[in-house]
């Protein structure tokens, strides 16, 4: 279980006349990290630094890169990597661009650039948590679609997906937590499911409440 983002956010601050603007993004592969900083890069092309850090989760292990793109080693992306780690944040990447305004911040003041617009920007993301479960696929006839709905509302299942064939049929996402108790009404009829089965393994997303 780990802790993500709903959307990407920006966050921007001004140390000693150098400005930090912080780019946050969901991302879910390796690959789409870079290729967003990538991305980033082009467009801050005429910036100073553009720093990098993420987490991402793949087949299970926690892929980490952090980059100091020309700043004093240590200094921008292992504190912005750091802060990720300490808040079990995963599938985010972290861009923070400098734009150098001519005073030198040395590596004390560059760590606290780098950490304070990080975490002003995860501060104002929405946050999601993901929890393993499975997907499972179910047919129910028409007269029972609505108690389906019902049902999944109250329990905190997501309805992924919805066919409306001869039968309907739906995909629906479960946390490992809520399994048992899902098969349970399943087998009591609580739910009037003509036919289940097991689809894959997914990792489910849930708002986090804000304190």
């Amino acid at each position: 279980m780990f802790i993500t983002i709903q959307d990407s956010v920006i966050s921007e601050i001004v140390e000693k006349k150098s400005k930090f603007i912080a780019n946050v993004f969901y991302v879910e592969t390796k690959e789409e990290a870079e290729t967003k900083i990538k991305e980033l890069k082009k467009r801050y092309f005429d910036a100073r630094h553009n720093c990098s850090s993420y987490r991402v989760l793949e087949e299970n292990n926690v892929i980490e890169k952090a980059n100091d793109d020309g700043e004093p080693s240590g200094t921008a992306g292992a504190p912005m990597l750091n802060i990720l780690k300490k808040n079990n944040l995963c599938n985010i990447l972290v861009v923070v661009t400098r734009y150098f305004g001519g005073i030198l911040l040395g590596t004390g003041g560059l760590v606290r650039a780098y950490s304070e617009v990080t975490i002003n920007a995860i501060e104002s993301a929405k946050k999601v948590q993901i929890c393993s479960g499975k997907q499972y696929e179910v047919k129910v006839d028409y007269g029972n679609l609505e108690n389906l709905k019902y049902y999944c509302r109250k329990n905190n299942i997501n309805i992924s997906n919805v066919e409306y064939l001869k039968d309907i049929v739906c995909n629906l996402d479960v946390k490992n937590d809520d399994i048992p108790k899902f098969l349970k009404d399943i087998e009591k009829r609580n739910i009037n499911i003509l036919e289940y089965k097991e689809i894959c393994n997914k990792y489910i997303k849930e708002i986090v409440e804000e304190k």
